[in-house]
């Protein structure tokens, strides 16, 4: 879990209305509940999706492998373009029902592929590897359910965890919120990928699809029924206009002499009936950027105002841009984080698919269920390194741990994981050269049990209890104010695009080599995965390098303060 004194510092502009009769505690059930629901719905749907696609649309296993990584790319992408409207035009609550809306409507086109056999292609024939493929119709139906469910899962995923946050004046309630908040999230994945799974390859596709259809329906009705409690944060305007005015601000002025002296400099912003003004001059870290806040003749009208609002910016925009400069060699950082995780998550599926995976002898583990093992690790190490991990290594050092040290350790963990995963494909390939076992559909498969692929699983898990929430912690607390939302979804643009990147790495191996058949007994996938760690090597000396550079803005001041506390205390 997160540290309740290193996650949130600084408060957005609050609206008018009286925290006694919006937001607080009230709404935490409401916020947990609605989280829990479309989580289930998500996780239903998502994790399952390779096996769905190979199942009833015959597609091939790596096909189906690199349109799961596409899909997850989307809705991990998109949460930024939600985050952006919430920030800038229609706010948390209105993006969150509205892509709750969404998300119900593509579930529901995947309840109709499952439940009506014109939307799906004919099973292959028996015996043979003819396989019919699916119409246009069908593969209209089945992807445009699937672009909107991604898409509404995108507008609620992170930009729930920001409105969460908003109902609290105080840090301390802010971190427990955010604790609860994974917590939540996790505990909703292992059901969903156990239960729900376990009712689609056991029951019927239909009836689970259906089950994530109800438990979409009820978040967004419990969303919508706390609605009147909960403290709704007005979007100011876009903040990306004020950032990009900086830059343009900064070209047009190039050529004026910089000035040490703060009153050069345009201090002035207007909040509502409330100024505020602060005589500092700009940093010095990227000088260049001060221009766009240097005065010049005719920039400001006689009452103070900006006259040329592309010519001039506040000291405030300036010094915002500068803090997403700092940010941005760390945040570059996750994409190779998280591009390994997206390749073993997808290439563990067509894994589990060849191996044993019977458990007794009328129970077979369902092969997209094989994510529950890094998710319940997730969830144990979120305890332990709140309860015992962290405090801890306070009584050791004399503080807790910085997000960056927390970021760093996931790194490492990351690493192992894909150099287990390399050592446990190597094995399986061995035993996939002995004589194949059946199991109780009478499919043949791999003599090696598929719980040897929980080990690395299980670390993956362990380093994600470390780096996700050091890096919701970093981005929340040393993002501008006015990029609230976005904060917390640039995590989730990260893993976006580290899902893209793992799809077209998969896809240059197929083309340049033969480590990746539809036949991965007859490939080397141990390869794919020692390639991978190389990159994991190399991107963790990149993040140290990132790390020893960055220095603190915020968060370190509230660590400081904090320290003060505990030792006061």
């Amino acid at each position: 879990m997160i540290d309740d004194g290193s996650l949130i510092g600084r408060e957005e502009a609050r609206p008018s209305a009286s925290p006694r009769t919006r937001g607080g505690w009230i709404t935490f059930p409401f916020i947990l509940a609605t989280m829990a629901g479309l989580t289930l719905a998500a996780g239903g749907w998502t994790v399952n999706l390779i096996v769905y696609l190979i199942e009833e649309f015959n597609v091939k296993s790596i096909d189906a492998a690199q349109i799961s990584n596409v899909v997850n790319g989307c809705a991990t992408l998109f949460p930024v373009l939600g985050a952006i409207l919430a920030d800038s035009f229609m706010g948390c609550y209105s993006v969150i029902w509205i892509s709750s809306l969404v998300s119900l409507m593509g579930i529901v086109l995947l309840t109709l592929t499952a439940t009506l056999d014109s939307l799906r292609p004919s099973p292959c024939k028996t015996g043979t590897s003819i396989c019919a493929h699916p119409s246009r119709i069908q593969s209209a139906v089945l992807f445009s359910g699937i672009a909107l469910a991604a898409l509404g899962m995108a507008g609620t995923r992170f930009t729930l965890g920001t409105m969460g946050a908003n109902q609290f004046l105080k840090p301390k309630h802010q971190g427990i919120f955010f604790n609860w908040y994974f917590i939540t999230m996790y505990t909703s994945v292992v059901l969903s990928v156990t239960a729900i799974i376990y009712v689609e390859n056991n029951v019927s596709w239909g009836w689970g699809f259906g089950l994530c259809v109800l438990a979409n329906a009820l978040g967004s009705a419990i969303f919508v029924l706390g609605g009147r409690f909960y403290r709704k944060v007005k979007p100011q305007g876009s903040p990306f206009m004020g950032l990009a005015c900086v830059l343009v601000a900064a070209t047009r002025k190039r050529k004026l002499l910089l000035s040490q002296k703060g009153e050069d400099y345009y201090h002035e912003a207007h909040d509502g009936t409330t100024k505020m003004v602060d005589n500092t001059a700009p940093t010095n870290t990227f000088k260049f950027l001060n221009h766009a806040a240097l005065t010049g003749e005719g920039d400001t009208r006689s009452d103070g105002s900006i006259a040329k609002p592309w010519r001039l910016c506040t000291v405030q925009q300036v010094e915002d841009l500068k803090t997403l400069i700092r940010i941005l060699p760390l945040w570059s950082t996750g994409i190779f984080l998280s591009t390994p995780l997206g390749i073993q998550a997808s290439l563990t599926v067509l894994q589990a698919l060849t191996m044993d995976r019977r458990l007794g002898p009328h129970f077979k583990i369902p092969a997209g269920t094989m994510i529950v093992f890094v998710l319940i690790p997730t969830s144990i190490f979120l305890t332990l390194v709140d309860r015992f991990i962290l405090p801890t290594w306070k009584k050791l050092t004399g503080r807790y741990p910085t997000p960056l040290q927390r970021i760093g350790v996931g790194h490492v963990l990351n690493v192992l994981s894909i150099a287990v995963s390399a050592l446990v494909e190597a094995k399986r390939l061995k035993a996939a050269q002995s004589p194949h076992l059946q199991d109780q559909n009478g499919s043949s498969v791999v003599p090696m049990s598929v719980f040897w692929l929980i080990p690395p699983l299980a670390i993956t898990g362990i380093g994600e209890a470390f780096h996700f929430p050091g890096q919701v912690a970093l981005y929340y607390q040393e993002f501008p104010v006015s990029l609230k939302s976005t904060s917390t979804a640039v995590v989730a643009l990260f893993i976006g695009v580290a899902y893209y990147l793992s799809t077209a790495m998969v896809d240059l191996v197929r083309r340049v080599t033969a480590w990746l058949p539809d036949d991965i007994n007859h490939g080397r996938i141990d390869d794919v995965y020692w390639v991978v760690v190389v990159i994991g090597v190399l991107n963790f000396g990149y993040y140290l390098v990132c790390a020893w550079f960055y220095e603190y803005r915020s968060l370190g001041k509230v660590e400081d303060e904090s320290s003060a506390s505990d030792n006061s205390g």
